[in-house]
């Protein structure tokens, strides 16, 4: 993967120096830092394609640090974690990350995660439909990469606004778990139902008047889930 800077947030210099070691075996340039604070001047100075960003480091966490640079950029983020919990993925993605993996984790995969995540976030950059949805309450512009709610904008990340595309685009077909997977993260995720449910559960807070009573994204329990336009009385 040439001509792909990465910006590798981690204190463990074990890890570090693995993970770099890594990928710049596959091509790409790596931009180190120790903590939190660290990796914000290095993602100002070089502004990377990716960053991989531990959760617990001295300075500045990870979920703060992932903060900051969402209010920056739309660059795809990846967290490192030795805690899976679903409260601190959950906590992940709602400050910003497209991607997570728990430590510990294998190098051939971390490799596959990247690769995934930068084809998605390179998808999302490059598609280029008109507007596909717009009422009264939502209107989705593929184009511009906008999404607005009652007037307001609301920001996605890549990933966000891959899997509201993707759901968009198939309007009121059923699209199971295992497509989900395989056309918005790739089929290295096609078992991981988790994530397919997380992400439509992010997006529901952000697009839903009621996020337990959805409108939009509908539940095909068992299955997977459905985009329709609500039906409205006259």
């Amino acid at each position: 993967m040439p001509n792909i800077t990465v910006l590798l947030v981690e204190d463990d210099p074990a890890i570090l120096r693995m993970v770099q070691y890594l990928l710049t075996d596959e091509g790409m340039t790596v931009v180190t830092a120790r903590n939190g604070l660290e990796g914000l001047r290095c993602f100002y100075a070089a502004r990377p394609d990716l960053v991989i960003l531990d959760l617990m480091m001295p300075e500045l966490d990870g979920w703060e640090t992932c903060q900051r640079i969402r209010e920056l950029a739309d660059v795809p983020i990846l967290m490192l974690t030795a805690r899976g919990q679903d409260e601190d993925m959950v906590r992940g993605l709602s400050t910003g990350a497209d991607d997570y993996m728990v430590k510990p984790f294998s190098p051939e995969v971390l490799v596959a995660r990247i690769q995934a995540l930068l084809r998605r976030t390179g998808w999302a950059k490059e598609a280029a439909t008109p507007v596909v949805f717009s009422d009264e309450r939502l209107q989705i512009d593929l184009e511009a990469r906008r999404v607005t709610v009652a007037g307001k904008p609301i920001r996605l990340t890549a990933t966000e606004f891959q899997l509201l595309a993707y759901l968009v685009a198939n309007a009121g077909r059923v699209l199971t778990f295992r497509q989900i997977l395989e056309n918005v993260w790739g089929w290295e995720y096609q078992d991981d139902t988790q994530f397919a449910r997380l992400y439509t559960w992010r997006l529901r807070q952000k697009l839903e008047q009621d996020p337990k009573n959805p409108n939009y994204i509908l539940t095909e329990y068992g299955v997977g889930y459905r985009f329709e336009k609500p039906v409205r009385a006259n």
